[in-house]
């Protein structure tokens, strides 16, 4: 009888949507960005010891936990930040990353995550952040999650793309930006029901984000519409 009924419950569970089928364990707050720093810890060294001076340029809604100042050009929501800006005991600092307020070479790390696809010069951005900072960490999503997630009409003007000690900066076409025009994908990922994409995606965040760390200086490329641009920025 216990028999039946389970293949009679399961039969008719198979046959309900996915989201009232299996639920995912809830999760906290910004649980989605906590994920970056862990798969960031799991491929990245960022050798950074007790005492130096770590800068965080576009800190945002979930700062990185080894800054000791923050940095955000907006304080308010806006399309280019779905949270709201964490302000903690940190000195938190109101910037434009193509001219940041401080002297050569005065933080010994500079964390740049999710933020240079956004800007307007890249290059600039780029300059900046080899003028204050001694070594860093920069890092965007590549052009393959930009599309599956449908982030590029609004926010990302380019997709990057790291080859040894060189970023590579294309901007966007407009079809491009127009992308796929479903957000069937970011449902899958970030919905409530459980689906095995979920784990397919966190577990090869190395292949969905480009992860540059960098010392000294690197160099800049930047590949605008219609051959302008390409300059360095080293």
């Amino acid at each position: 009888m216990w028999a039946f009924l389970r293949r009679a419950f399961n039969g008719i569970r198979n046959r309900l949507p996915v989201e009232i089928r299996r639920r995912r364990p809830a999760r906290g707050a910004h649980h989605e960005d906590n994920c970056r720093f862990v798969y960031q810890r799991r491929h990245v060294d960022f050798g950074i010891r007790p005492g130096e001076r770590v800068l965080d340029v576009g800190s945002g809604q979930m700062p990185f936990p080894l800054a000791t100042v923050l940095a955000d050009r907006f304080l308010d929501q806006n399309v280019h930040r779905r949270g709201e800006l964490v302000r903690d005991r940190r000195p938190l600092v109101v910037l434009d990353v193509g001219a940041l307020p401080f002297a050569d070479k005065s933080f010994d790390f500079v964390y740049c995550s999710h933020l240079l696809e956004h800007v307007d010069d890249p290059e600039k951005a780029c300059s900046e952040l080899m003028r204050v900072g001694r070594r860093g960490y920069i890092e965007t999503p590549t052009f393959g999650k930009d599309l599956l997630f449908n982030w590029t009409q609004e926010m990302h003007r380019w997709h990057v793309v790291a080859h040894g000690n060189e970023l590579h900066f294309f901007e966007y076409t407009e079809r491009q930006r127009r992308g796929t025009g479903s957000d069937a994908w970011r449902k899958v990922i970030f919905g409530g029901a459980r689906d095995p994409l979920q784990d397919l995606f966190r577990d090869n965040q190395d292949l969905f984000n480009v992860m540059f760390p960098w010392r000294d200086r690197f160099e800049c490329f930047v590949h605008r519409l219609g051959g302008t641009g390409g300059g360095r920025g080293s």
